[in-house]
């Protein structure tokens, strides 16, 4: 077949549930499949976008369903292992407040934006045409909500490589040398943003590598996947390297910033989580990481006239 299938036993593994709750979902019509001589097959890249679109819906209803938790904000976009630290420490100073997130990747996270369906979105968008981060798709997509762009850190993303890097991974051309298997993250995520662009500059087919249509949401599942040997190379952060303790090929330097509306900006759950971000509780906790930058945390880089 053109693209890998999954039986039930494997889509129960994926999704970390019981197999009796696979045919349950078939029963209700909620989970995409098609019986082939007598069995369940599930095409894993229709799984990987069920997965994306309950996860919009379940923003939408979140946000439809009346009465909002006092104190709380959604959020949706990228992720980054610091975000769950930042919001840690946000409940142990501030119990009142809570930010609810959801991976769905930056493109995914404003467009939630822009319908009403989340406060805040996570984004690490680059900007082909001028190098500039998240400010250019933002200035002329999201404009009739009248966006503020606020940074909360500058980090490294890079390679990441079995360890010893057996296979001597050094850059982009590597990706097209068998038997090197790329995990990949998922459509509109930043890091897949990032990728297609240097595979574009250098004209580097992206049908040649190995993996390409395979993705996961978030830079630990890319780190996992290593790991656990079902890949042997894909792009996360410098921590997620620190923290699983595999080698890192340094790509770039990005800006990761989160985009709100300015009524949201004066909020005070939202003046309570950029407290935090400059705490220097919260920076001496995820220093030892040594990746972060947060120089201009809680800046405003952007805000629409």
């Amino acid at each position: 077949m053109s693209e890998e299938m999954m039986n039930t036993q494997e889509v129960a593994r994926y999704l970390d549930i019981h197999e009796k709750q696979v045919y349950a979902l078939i029963k209700a019509g909620r989970i995409p499949g098609t019986k082939i001589t007598g069995k369940w097959l599930f095409p894993k890249r229709i799984i990987d976008d069920w997965i994306e679109s309950n996860a919009k819906t379940g923003l939408k209803e979140a946000k439809a369903k009346g009465k909002k938790i006092v104190g709380a904000l959604l959020a949706a976009g990228s992720n980054d292992p610091v975000l769950d630290v930042l919001q840690s420490c946000l409940r142990s100073t501030h119990p009142e407040f809570y930010i609810f997130s959801a991976n769905t990747g930056s493109q995914a996270g404003l467009s939630a934006l822009l319908a009403g369906y989340t406060d805040l979105a996570w984004t690490h968008l680059l900007d082909p045409a001028s190098g500039e981060y998240n400010i250019p798709y933002v200035s002329t997509h999201l404009a009739d909500v009248k966006p503020v762009v606020v940074n909360l850190f500058h980090r490294e993303l890079g390679f990441l490589t079995a360890p010893g890097n057996p296979l001597h991974i050094k850059g982009f051309e590597d990706l097209l040398n068998p038997p090197i298997r790329l995990i990949n993250r998922q459509p509109g995520s930043g890091t897949r943003v990032l990728l297609d662009y240097h595979l574009e500059k250098r004209g580097l087919p992206k049908d040649a590598i190995l993996g390409y249509d395979r993705h996961v949401y978030t830079h630990y599942e890319v780190g996992l996947a290593i790991v656990s040997g079902e890949a042997d190379v894909g792009i996360a952060t410098m921590a997620v390297s620190h923290i699983l303790g595999l080698p890192f090929i340094p790509i770039t330097r990005e800006c990761f910033d989160m985009v709100l509306t300015r009524e949201t900006f004066f909020e005070k759950s939202l003046q309570a989580f950029m407290e935090v971000l400059n705490s220097s509780d919260f920076q001496r906790r995820v220093g030892k990481l040594g990746s972060y930058d947060f120089t201009h945390a809680s800046k405003i880089v952007y805000s629409a006239v």
